[in-house]
């Protein structure tokens, strides 16, 4: 494993992950159709429909970059691989058993196979919707990060191989070849059968958007963006700026119309390029921000849990609450006025930091520090990557 500079602590972007997880929550609650008026459902997914999208792309660009920000030499491919699977694999499978029961009580049909993908985290390389859509749905990108992480190693040492002045012609590389992934979809792939009212096929969707292989662009991206940030080539960019540019992207790809294809990942992916090396640069040389607080850093450091459990809590509350008769017993289906839906969607997110607050103390926690310790000494202060340091960085990489 190559060696690293960095020894400070990034608490914005920790609390960016939260923030992240409200984005893939606020489509899941699209999906769990809540409003009964038809009219404010269509709209809620007009503006919530790729919110998702954006926090999954934030979140793998976000593991490129941590990871190779907080390398060590001492680090050894076993043990990285250790603490990664020690990670996801727990509560991804407390998880994956909530959905199995909760399968099971509403008497829906478990397909094995799909199922079975999805317990060992292999699921994202079918292109099959079934595959995506078994057990606890948000586990893909789980199968998509195991990728990442089983390839680390052997990506840190090319990523590190490149000079400090090619870096930014690299991460542009890096871009234009994800943003010609919905292109490439096109021509090679078939557009039909479409899928739901979109006149794009699954197929399509999955090599974009699914596809482990496509999404590790990302990944290599977020490492490119730490070097930079670590040989001191970052080019002083504060976070609003970016941040204005991301809310823009994704503005003008709710208002234009174009192919759907481009607003999973390629509409957003420069801005998200610009804004998490911009927050690590801020917080590298000690400033502080709403972000960088105890309270968004607590928020962050439980996301992965609230990523875990929110999509269970939001579909089965439904069916749980809502207003048509169902197998419980109970209500389901779009049931509420606007006010119910939001007021539904309220509840269920403080149900999920809370569920995601228990798995985290319970379950991610307690392994991570008895199994997930990386090697060395522990940080316990803040070292920023200032232009002193630059010569420093740029002869250790």
């Amino acid at each position: 494993m190559a060696p690293s500079n960095a020894t400070s602590r990034l608490p914005s972007l920790t609390g960016m992950r939260f923030l992240a997880a409200l984005l893939v929550f606020s489509v899941h609650g699209a999906a769990a159709g809540v409003f009964k008026d038809q009219g404010v459902a269509a709209d809620y997914y007009r503006w919530f429909g790729n919110a998702g999208a954006v926090g999954v792309s934030f979140f793998f660009m976000l593991s490129g970059f941590v990871l190779t920000w907080s390398v060590r030499p001492a680090d050894t491919v076993r043990g990285f691989w250790r603490r990664r699977l020690l990670k996801i694999f727990p509560n991804h499978l407390v998880t994956f058993v909530v959905a199995i029961v909760l399968l099971t009580v509403t008497s829906t049909a478990v397909a094995f196979p799909e199922t079975l993908a999805n317990l060992f985290l292999v699921h994202a390389w079918v292109p099959d919707s079934g595959y995506v859509e078994t057990a606890n749905t948000v586990s893909w990108s789980l199968s998509v990060e195991l990728l990442f992480y089983l390839s680390f190693p052997l990506l840190i040492k090319g990523v590190s191989r490149i000079a400090p002045a090619v870096l930014w012609y690299a991460a542009g590389g890096v871009v234009l070849v994800i943003m010609l992934m919905p292109l490439i979809a096109q021509m090679l792939l078939p557009d039909t059968p479409g899928f739901m009212f979109m006149k794009i096929s699954w197929t399509q969707i999955w090599f974009v958007y699914v596809f482990p292989v496509a999404r590790l662009l990302e990944f290599v991206l977020g490492m490119l963006l730490a070097r930079i940030v670590l040989s001191g080539r970052w080019i002083g960019l504060g976070v609003i700026p970016p941040a204005l540019l991301t809310i823009a992207a994704y503005v003008g790809a709710v208002l234009i119309d174009h192919n759907p294809l481009y607003n999973y990942v390629a509409i957003t992916v420069v801005p998200l390029a610009l804004l998490i090396p911009a927050a690590a640069a801020s917080d590298a040389e000690g400033r502080e921000s709403l972000l960088s607080k105890r309270p968004m850093v607590w928020l962050g450091e439980i996301s992965f849990a609230f990523y875990c459990v929110h999509y269970l809590i939001l579909i089965y509350g439904h069916r749980l609450f809502g207003s048509d008769p169902n197998i419980f017993g109970k209500p389901s289906g779009p049931a509420w006025s606007t006010p119910g839906g939001l007021l539904f969607l309220a509840a269920a997110l403080v149900v999920s930091v809370l569920a995601a607050w228990a798995l985290y103390a319970i379950v991610e926690r307690p392994v991570m520090r008895r199994w997930g310790r990386p090697p060395g000494p522990r940080r316990t202060e803040q070292a920023a990557v200032r232009p002193e340091r630059a010569a420093e960085a740029r002869a250790a990489h």
